[in-house]
């Protein structure tokens, strides 16, 4: 949807349990152990930040917690992120990026929506391991009310991918209805499916969102 799965560099826990940390995890007001191996990456600080949010929940986890469990300073801490909620969205740019790719390497007779869809359902996919992962961070995204503002500014820039690739396809300017229409369209469509992936973790996510696609294409007539 928003942002493509990634893997979080450390043990991953079993789908369909809580995200518990591993019994060595740190957590706030431990100082770091002797010989402690600091966390001086994005994805450590990720896996980290994680473990603390399912254990102490994410409002009351502060960067002072992640920074003490990864034996850094707040400072360190902002050199890989802005914020706590950045943490969250992990390399949204890159991620972005990588959606725009996908829509780029569309087969020009590919119908719009056909070429949305393949492309949304690829930029999802991921590795059975990443899955506990994946759940935990698209559940805090899509329901911690703190993390809402980030969220419409990051719907924004995904939105913006569509609308701009609709836009070329249609020989329209961004700013026209239509190819904007797309955008929110696609956005409900994805967050309908990953709403529904959050609460049943039997349901197959590329399935979820092949099959909202699927029915908006159906409901906006094939384009």
């Amino acid at each position: 949807m928003l942002l493509a799965p990634r893997s979080i560099t450390g043990p991953s826990p079993g789908e369909g349990r809580a995200v518990e940390p591993p019994s060595s995890t740190l957590i706030a007001g431990t100082p770091a152990r002797s010989g402690r191996p600091r966390a001086t990456s994005r994805a450590d600080l990720e896996r980290l930040g994680f473990e603390l949010f399912a254990r102490q929940g994410f409002d009351e986890t502060t960067v002072d917690d992640i920074a003490g469990a990864a034996g850094i300073s707040r400072r360190t801490f902002f050199r890989y992120f802005a914020s706590k909620n950045d943490l969250v969205w992990g390399d949204f740019e890159q991620q972005l990026a990588r959606l725009r790719d996908l829509l780029d390497a569309a087969d020009a007779n590919t119908p719009v929506m056909d070429a949305l869809r393949e492309a949304v359902v690829e930029f999802n996919r991921f590795d059975a391991t990443d899955v506990p992962w994946h759940r935990q961070r698209m559940q805090l995204i899509l329901t911690v009310p703190t993390l809402q503002a980030d969220a419409t500014l990051r719907y924004a820039s995904w939105r913006a991918i569509v609308t701009e690739f609709v836009a070329k396809r249609m020989g329209l300017p961004t700013s026209e209805v239509l190819p904007r229409l797309f955008g929110y369209t696609l956005l409900a469509a994805a967050i309908a499916a990953y709403e529904h992936w959050l609460a049943d973790e039997e349901a197959q996510l590329s399935d979820l969102l092949d099959l909202a696609i699927r029915q908006v294409t159906d409901g906006l007539g094939a384009v």
